[in-house]
Formats: structure tokens, C-alpha cells, sequence
């Protein structure tokens, strides 16, 4: 089989680091008045298992409404400078320049933009004039792991070449000020805003490229699922005010009963098991969801560390999360070793799952 192998991987994430603490007493003073037995749902911060976030505006911003066409204008220019911060550490870490791209997969969910936020780059960041773009909105929180699917695909239909991933959310520009559901209130204590950026090559494009430089994992396969009838489990409602969050509690779940079978069908036709592998990267949607994938999977915690501390440090970015966890694997002092197996993947709208195969 042709190869795609991830070259680099680079973050980013906007300077507001705002503690967990904090954003539960801006959400107490927000809708202390408007939710009956609010201190009954608050817990809920201290149980997400984030310590800190980082948000595009100051907290104070959050306390006010704010329109559609405000928010826009922030998504634009902040997910447009995340980007490319995100881009320029992928390509310095890859050793590659702009010019070397072919390819560009831009990933988000959380907000649109005409021309798409991928054109912006190209301006910013010197790509060629005739890189191919492939922009992706709607995939929610699986929009990363799918749009490595698609790099992987692309580049072992045309090995000379590299395909450079492209994941900016904005998930704080969604909150609503005037919702006090409780799938708000849920998302509220969860969602963050950051970028990522993965740069992945064909055989012939590595091979080119590497002179001695390290290799990095291999994509060997790659698997979508669409559950029918599931619209209602996750997404967005288009308001007025902008996106308001559809947030099911069946997601931990949906988890736990179907993602044993999803990575079974992803392994066995390449003569795998679950025992066979080594490393997870998963997204992170939050601590429940985590205890689902190491009941299903029969996984020590351990296994799933890096998306611990992903969650811990940057809450849930949406899609850009699962190459947060990817980077964190990939860079740790325990990092994989060559040889060992791994398996990325996130949830989606739809609702959907990505999964991918990976021999480090």
C-alpha cells in the first residue's frame, strides 16, 4: 500500500488562559438569576477534568450578548491569525517552506467565512499560487481526524506530494448569552478555542524530504461511520444570535456501545486486534466520554494520558483536539516507539466517528 506519513504537527492556541474556577463564577453570575437550582449543575466544572482554557476574548466579553456579524468578524480575524501560528510551527518543525505544500485541508466547524478562512492563509503565509484547497466546514469535533483521513488519501493517490491539514476553532465565539439550557451550560464548562496543523506526506514526497530527519507515524488506514437517525445527538441551531449548541447526554453512551465494534472493523483487515495496540489518540470531548472509550476498549488509564492532559490544559477545541493529543503522544518523554500501534479518532455531528490506524 502507498504510504502517507505525518511529517509534523504544530498548535496554537489565543493568549486568554482563563482558569476553570473562573468561568464557573462568570456562568453563576450570568444565570444565577435565570436557572433554578443552578448550584445543582455547577459541579460539572470541577468533574470535566480541565484545570484551564484558552479563549480568543477576555472573560469579560462573555458576560455581555454579542450579535451574529460581531461574532463573524472576531471568528475571521482570530481563527485566521490561530492558523497561521499553528501552520508556520508545523512547517519550521518539518523543515519544509510554504512552497512545498500541494495541498491544503482546512477544517472548522465554528464559524464560516467567504472566501474561506484556507485563501487568508495562502495571502499570510506565501503558499503557491496553484496549491489546491480543500476547505471542510460541519464535521464538528471529528472534522480533524477526518480531514487526516482525507490528507492521508490524497497524498497515496499522488505520493509526490504533501498535504498540509489546517484544523481553527473558535468554540467560545458559539456561546450564547441569553441560553440558559443545559446543554449550554454543559458546553460552557467544556469548549475552547485553538488550531492545529498537520503536514502529511506520500512516499516519494518522505523519501525527498527526509536525509536523516526523523520519521513519523504512518497513516495505514483509515475509517468513517455515520449512525442513521442520529441528527439529534450533536450540533448546531442557527440563531439570530449565532450557533447554539446541540448536546446530547446519550453521547458517553453511544460510546460505550458502539466504538469496540468501529475499532474491530478498522483492525481486523489488517490482521490487528485491539490487544495489538500500543497508543491512543483520542479525541478528548470530556471525562465521561474518556471513561467510555477505556470501559469499551478495556484500556488501562494510562493509555489514554495524553488526552487526559490535552483536556486538562486546553478543554475541548472541537476539531483540532484529537492533533492536540496527537502532538502531545508524539512529544512526550514516552513517546511510541518504532514498530508500535496506534489508533486516532474523534466524534462527530451526524453522528459520526473517524477513525485511524497508525504504525509508528
Amino acid at each position: 500500500m502507498l504510504q502517507a506519513t505525518i511529517a509534523a504537527v504544530g498548535t496554537a492556541v489565543p493568549e486568554y488562559r482563563v482558569p476553570q474556577r473562573d468561568v464557573k463564577e462568570a456562568v453563576r453570575h450570568m444565570f444565577g438569576a435565570s436557572v433554578p437550582q443552578l448550584d445543582r449543575l455547577l459541579p460539572i466544572f470541577e468533574n470535566s477534568g480541565i484545570d484551564a482554557r484558552h479563549f480568543c476574548m477576555p472573560l469579560e466579553w462573555f458576560l455581555l450578548p454579542h450579535d451574529a456579524e460581531e461574532k463573524h468578524k472576531l471568528f475571521v480575524e482570530h481563527a485566521t491569525a490561530l492558523a497561521e501560528s499553528a501552520v508556520r510551527r508545523c512547517l519550521d518543525r518539518a523543515g519544509v517552506a510554504p512552497t512545498a505544500v500541494d495541498h491544503i485541508v482546512f477544517v472548522t466547524t465554528t464559524g464560516t467565512a467567504t472566501p474561506s478562512l484556507d485563501a487568508r492563509l495562502c495571502n499570510r503565509l506565501g503558499f503557491r499560487s496553484d496549491v489546491k484547497r480543500s476547505p471542510i466546514w460541519g464535521l464538528g469535533c471529528a472534522g480533524g481526524a477526518a480531514g487526516l483521513s482525507r490528507a492521508a488519501e490524497y497524498v497515496r493517490a499522488f505520493p509526490e506530494q504533501r498535504c498540509l491539514l489546517v484544523s481553527a476553532e473558535l468554540c467560545s465565539l458559539t456561546f450564547v448569552r441569553g441560553d440558559a439550557s443545559k446543554s449550554n451550560l454543559i458546553a460552557t464548562s467544556l469548549f475552547a478555542d485553538g488550531a492545529a496543523a498537520v503536514l502529511v506526506e506520500g512516499a516519494a514526497a518522505s523519501a525527498a524530504r527526509r536525509s536523516g530527519a526523523r520519521v513519523g507515524p504512518r497513516i495505514v488506514s483509515t475509517r468513517s461511520t455515520l449512525w442513521p437517525d442520529s441528527l439529534d445527538v450533536m450540533g448546531w441551531d442557527v440563531t439570530n444570535d449565532g450557533l447554539k449548541v446541540v448536546f446530547s447526554k446519550n453521547i458517553p453512551s453511544i460510546v460505550a456501545r458502539e466504538i469496540r465494534g468501529i475499532a474491530n472493523a478498522l483492525l481486523t483487515p489488517e490482521g490487528l486486534t485491539i490487544a495489538d495496540v500500543g497508543r491512543y489518540a483520542l479525541h478528548p470531548g470530556g471525562m465521561k466520554v474518556l471513561r467510555a472509550y477505556e470501559s469499551a476498549l478495556e484500556l488501562a488509564p494510562d493509555k489514554l494520558a495524553a488526552a487526559e492532559r490535552v483536556l486538562r490544559g486546553f478543554g475541548n477545541m472541537s476539531s483540532c483536539t484529537v492533533l492536540f493529543v496527537l502532538d502531545e503522544l508524539l512529544r512526550a518523554d514516552d513517546a511510541p516507539r518504532p514498530g508500535e500501534i496506534g489508533v486516532a479518532g474523534a466524534l462527530g455531528p451526524g453522528f459520526s466517528s473517524e477513525m485511524l490506524l497508525l504504525h509508528f
